[in-house]
């Protein structure tokens, strides 16, 4: 097994062979731009890992790991034009450095690219490949939906919330995996099997970026805490809240996230209170735990050595336990 230093240089080397700025430049030097910001490159890393896993060399994964790399950042120059925000990762987003109009088509061209590197494998490989691509895409947009509209909506229930991130965030990272074990010639099951591994470890990972959003260390979490209470988020530690309170607290709970202080600190405090009286912040970390322990639970099913299953659930457990 390679370490994942070596998959995420190996990607870094074929990505700069793959994203060059050429005619029109305008078009190109804000995907070479977007690209260039880093990031984890989580998804990415996790179908090299997982083709390696399966005894193939890892590199002829690469084109799958970077259409998902860039359909990825095509996703985050629309989710900031929507969002209207002026900074990703520290930098200008792509419409407030160039325009709109150049962050749009920008986008649009990386989502082509993306597909454009499916055309480097046999045509099986090529049509699972895709088909993968375009169901976990849709379903990509689909959870950004349900994220737009939940925001004016006052009945959203917790199951509702559980498909939104899981559509939105662990589906990819379900189809990262399986995507490797496409193009190492897993079988079926194991196909199976990596995506559900990779799909529960995303709503794991959601719901605890959520709970370090409101209680995480704002030295170690890289952005501010209280950010989805400040802007009126309804996560599950809200929801939960809201079922599980009394009427009192529910209705104060609900004033606070009608309201947006000058100052929001107070607010804040205000509602991580609740949320621990309510003994939602707890059960959080157990919804946490479970989709966590659901995901190293099928490690056992995977035709792959006792080692990599032991780097599995390595991974999954730091996963789990980071700080930011």
């Amino acid at each position: 097994m390679e370490g994942i230093e070596n998959y995420a240089e190996s990607l870094q080397n074929y990505l700069n062979e793959v994203v060059t700025i050429k005619e029109p430049k305008k078009l190109y030097e804000p995907i070479k731009y977007i690209v260039s910001l880093g990031g984890k490159r989580l998804r990415p890393v996790l179908t090299l890992m997982t083709c390696d896993f399966f005894n193939k060399d890892f590199k002829e994964a690469l084109p799958a790991a970077l259409a998902l790399e860039l359909f990825h950042n095509f996703s985050l120059i629309h989710d900031d034009i929507m969002d209207e925000a002026p900074l990703r990762r520290g930098k200008e987003t792509v419409h407030h450095k160039w325009d709109l109009n150049t962050g749009i088509l920008s986008g649009d061209a990386l989502l082509i690219l993306a597909y454009q590197l499916f055309e480097n494998y046999e045509p099986k490989k090529f049509s699972e490949l895709a088909k993968l691509f375009s169901t976990t895409a849709l379903q990509v947009c689909e959870g950004q939906q349900y994220d737009v509209d939940f925001e004016t909506r006052n009945d959203v229930t917790i199951p509702e919330y559980l498909k939104m991130i899981e559509y939105k965030t662990a589906v990819l990272i379900g189809a990262a995996m399986k995507m490797g074990a496409i193009v190492a010639e897993a079988s079926e099951n194991c196909k199976v099997n990596t995506y559900e591994f990779g799909r529960n470890l995303g709503i794991a990972f959601q719901l605890q970026d959520d709970y370090l959003d409101c209680f995480g260390n704002p030295k170690t979490f890289g952005k501010k805490v209280g950010g989805d209470i400040i802007t009126n988020k309804k996560t599950f530690l809200y929801l939960k809240t809201l079922q599980k309170s009394n009427e009192s607290d529910a209705r104060v709970l609900k004033q606070l996230f009608s309201s947006f202080p000058e100052d929001p600190s107070e607010k804040v405090q205000q509602v991580k209170e609740l949320y621990v009286k309510s003994g939602a912040a707890k059960e959080s970390l157990q919804e946490i735990i479970k989709y966590t322990q659901n995901a190293n639970s099928i490690i056992q099913e995977l035709n792959i050595s006792d080692k990599n299953k032991a780097v599995l659930k390595s991974f999954s457990d730091q996963l789990m336990n980071r700080k930011v």
